[in-house]
């Protein structure tokens, strides 16, 4: 691992452990200790090579989104014990005043502070939820992982396809596939949007155990990815993309007690002198585009 990625990582170890420590009202000792002991497995798991593994660790230790869901919880928790405190509130006004004579004057005012209160509760719970949207929305375009399929994002694969373009000497052969599943609307329209959610984890985890360490998978957006095949000679690539398309159809889907079929149609190029990010997706995305209008499922190639 290079001295950049140790460097990152511990930076990493270091902003949350502090961060966990000023969003602990007690922090103690144990809680130090047993956030170290996980850091130290994490980063025993990494393979120093391997982008995916080293994104993968920090990823691990930005618990961003766990304290967002915390400081979430905590704020509609204590909004909801304001509101029980009012309805309390609420309930023993209207004991003290039934069956007496309403003294109205009183009574409207007892009820306006209640009304003032339950406003400024509400008011606060919508500033606190506005600042939790803020965050979420920084982490996801900051983040180099897709949040659903847990394999790096469209960000991650531009970022790569650059430091490989602007490598003139690349001493080795880069293929690029662009896979698409099919009919994936109709998919979503049929079983439902979490079912197609479902599928879409389904088919990043195919494609994760499917190739070597040294293959970047990526999460290009909606229901394509990306992937980049090292050090493969154009046969070898071939029949890595025609070995995923077979495993893809191959594989069912159960989910809710329903079996579902998939199939995905690939486009696939190589890298070629003086290629750019853009230049390299727009060929895949073009064979893609053959494999959509040829049948799907399938494999097509461009190349020049």
């Amino acid at each position: 691992m290079e001295k950049n990625d140790l460097k990152a990582l511990v930076e990493e170890i270091y902003e949350n452990l502090l961060e966990r420590i000023n969003l602990d009202e007690n922090p103690t000792k144990e809680q130090i200790i047993s956030y170290l002991k996980d850091a130290i497995e994490v980063v025993s798991n990494i393979n120093d090579k391997d982008i995916d593994s080293i994104e993968h660790a920090k990823e691990a230790f930005n618990n961003s989104y766990k304290e967002i869901v915390k400081q979430s919880l905590t704020s509609y928790k204590n909004t909801n014990e304001k509101f029980g405190e009012l309805t309390e509130l609420n309930k023993k006004t209207i004991e003290k005043y039934s069956g007496e004579h309403i003294d109205l004057e009183v009574f409207t005012e007892k009820f306006n502070e209640i009304q003032s209160f339950m406003t400024d509760e509400v008011k606060k719970a919508n500033e606190v939820i506005s600042e939790l949207s803020k965050k979420v929305k920084l982490l996801e375009q900051t983040s180099n992982l897709d949040p659903l399929t847990k394999v790096l994002n469209r960000r991650a694969l531009i970022s790569y396809l650059k430091e490989v373009c602007a490598d003139k000497s690349t001493p080795y052969k880069l293929h690029v596939l662009m896979i698409d599943i099919d009919n994936f609307k109709s998919i979503n329209d049929n079983y439902g949007h979490i079912t197609g959610d479902k599928i879409l984890v389904f088919i990043a985890n195919i494609l994760r155990k499917a190739l070597r360490d040294g293959d970047k998978i990526f999460r290009f957006g909606g229901e394509e990815f990306t992937i980049v095949l090292n050090r493969n000679s154009d046969e070898q690539s071939d029949a890595i993309a025609n070995r995923l398309l077979k495993l893809i159809s191959s594989n069912n889907l159960i989910y809710m007690g329903q079996k579902i079929s998939i199939t995905a149609s690939i486009g696939m190029t190589k890298f070629l002198e003086n290629d750019t990010p853009d230049s390299l997706i727009g060929r895949a995305d073009k064979a893609l585009y053959i494999s959509k209008n040829n049948g799907k499922n399938m494999v097509s190639k461009v190349c020049e």
